[in-house]
């Protein structure tokens, strides 16, 4: 993927949930650095191998709850982390694919979701402040969709933890897939959350931490 030079190419995978679109692009508009391509799975999967591979980093917020894959889609994601590609993993993606240990190991947690709660009040704590994706954030409270699942294990990197009692306590690690830095954050729901200038600021670093760019 060409474009400018001085910005990260992102495609951002979408499908399976219906989201605001307007605020969403919006939302990838925001970062100057970034030179965003938002388009469905369905899309992405149908690109050619070059393609695929030409983005800097991969953000997936998708919402495929269907066990495992198949054809282009689950060619594609399999070939996730044999590059060093970023992988981004927002909000529901989290739930994808909950019976397909692929999807397990690149996220790090297993099973997907057993509950979710919108609007909920979140204190958010930061667990290593000299990450290059923390840069710059100290504690702070948002509104959010909390999910109960399971927490990240103990080979991946907490950034981020909640003591929500509705909520699993880690939303925000890292970890390495394959040749792949690879960055999972619970947080971002909707528009109430998109407009939060910590996430913004956790997400952005994030994308920019996996592609290799921060």
């Amino acid at each position: 993927m060409k474009g400018n030079q001085s910005q990260i190419t992102v495609a951002v995978v979408t499908g399976g949930h219906h989201y605001d679109v307007p605020n969403f692009h919006r939302l990838f508009r925001k970062f100057p650095s970034l030179d965003c391509y938002i388009q469905h799975m369905d899309d992405f999967a149908a690109s050619s191998e070059s393609v695929r591979d030409g983005y800097n980093a991969v953000v997936f917020f998708n919402f495929n709850v269907i066990p495992i894959p198949e054809g282009k889609e689950k060619e594609a994601i399999e070939r996730l982390g044999s590059t060093e590609q970023g992988i981004v993993v927002l909000h529901h993606a989290l739930w994808s694919y909950p019976q397909w240990p692929a999807w397990t190991d690149l996220i790090g947690i297993a099973n997907g979701g057993l509950g979710a709660q919108v609007g909920q009040q979140l204190h958010l704590e930061i667990s290593n402040v000299r990450h290059p994706i923390t840069t710059g954030l100290q504690s702070w409270d948002m509104i959010d969709e909390t999910y109960q699942m399971a927490d990240a294990a103990t080979n991946s990197e907490i950034l981020l933890t909640t003591e929500h009692p509705g909520s699993m306590k880690t939303i925000a690690w890292t970890r390495q897939h394959g040749k792949s830095r690879v960055s999972c954050l619970e947080l971002g729901h909707n528009n109430q959350a998109w407009t939060d200038a910590n996430f913004r600021i956790i997400l952005k670093q994030g994308i920019e931490w996996c592609a290799n760019k921060k």
